[in-house]
């Protein structure tokens, strides 16, 4: 038997589209965003012979990027109220001048995180979500306030959704007139279920080194 000490994804750079959807963020308490299927981000999982658990669609205009995760199943356990690991984990990075050739982020570079927790009537979802500053960075994105990242969670008869805008004002340099390609990555984390990547995972730094992020080529 013969096994490979680099994930297939290492030797990929993927390029996905990102297509322009006018009309988002939308002003409706049951749907931010509700992206079409044409915005979904293709998934390396069955490259290495694994199933991909969690979908993620993006889109654009010019007010903004929207990202969607669509989780399929549920853990055993994932309806206990205060799991000390909460109900989900997010994290995604984007870099609004695609740098391929630094190691470490610039100020172009941001990180959001996610965090989903179980309401108490076991029917809700809460989200919590921040920009937080990238390790090692040569220099720090401007910190966006909460207030300014609209997101929404909702659990489903199978599974669970999350969506999340992020306005223009808080991705600095970002300019789709101009520059029409992203750096970005993800992370999406259970604690019963193995962590789903775009691309490499945590066995290379990838929250540290947008060398190593794909590219979201943004369509009009």
């Amino acid at each position: 038997m013969s096994s490979t000490l680099l994930p297939q994804a290492f030797w990929f750079r993927v390029a996905a589209s990102a297509p322009k959807v006018e009309g988002i963020p939308q002003d409706d308490p049951k749907s931010l965003l509700d992206l079409p299927g044409t915005c979904t981000i293709p998934d390396l999982a069955a490259l290495d012979g694994r199933d991909a658990w969690a979908h993620v669609r993006v889109g654009w205009n010019a007010a903004g990027v929207g990202i969607s995760v669509q989780a399929d199943g549920l853990g055993l356990n994932a309806k206990t109220p205060d799991r000390p690991e909460g109900f989900a984990n997010l994290a995604f990075w984007i870099d609004t001048r695609d740098t391929r050739n630094v190691a470490r982020a610039t100020r172009y570079c941001h990180r959001f995180q996610a965090r989903l927790t179980l309401g108490r009537d076991r029917k809700t979802l809460k989200t919590d979500v921040e920009q937080r500053p990238i390790a090692r960075a040569l220099a720090d994105a401007p910190i966006a306030a909460p207030s300014l990242l609209l997101h929404r969670a909702e659990l489903l008869k199978k599974g669970w959704r999350f969506e999340l805008f992020l306005p223009a004002k808080a991705l600095h340099g970002f300019d789709p007139e101009t520059n029409r390609r992203l750096g970005f990555a993800y992370q999406v984390s259970d604690a019963e279920r193995e962590d789903q990547f775009l691309g490499v995972g945590r066995d290379f730094p990838i929250g540290e080194n947008p060398s190593l992020w794909s590219t979201l080529e943004l369509k009009p």
